[in-house]
């Protein structure tokens, strides 16, 4: 499996072997967007195409097409760790939100 980016869409490529063929999906929203191809270049072409056709429906339907991530999301923790990590953010010198992106980016590389 694959991954490939495009206009800020993500989406996982598989190939199949007995058609000779490439296929993906956009991932991590409702909406199904799918795409194939032969080669790479195809493929980049057919995801591209695919996007733009995702979002040409949607205006035509009146609707906001699905944005692949809000940069925002909530998480749950122990009020020890909660603690733990503003007394953390308060020691750097730099407020919660910073200090979680910036250990999330860190635990991402």
């Amino acid at each position: 499996m694959t991954i490939m980016h495009c206009k800020g869409y993500e989406a996982v490529v598989e190939y199949d072997e007995d058609a000779e063929l490439f296929h993906g999906e956009v991932i991590d929203m409702r909406d199904v967007v799918t795409f194939q191809g032969r080669s790479v270049d195809e493929l980049k072409k057919a995801f591209s195409d695919s996007i733009d056709d995702y979002l040409v429906f949607c205006a035509e339907r009146g609707e906001e097409p699905e944005k692949p991530y809000s940069g925002q999301f909530v998480v749950r923790v122990e009020p020890v760790l909660h603690r733990a990590v503003v007394s953390a953010a308060k020691r750097a010198g730099i407020s919660l939100n910073k200090w979680v992106a910036r250990t999330l980016e860190r635990a991402t590389i």
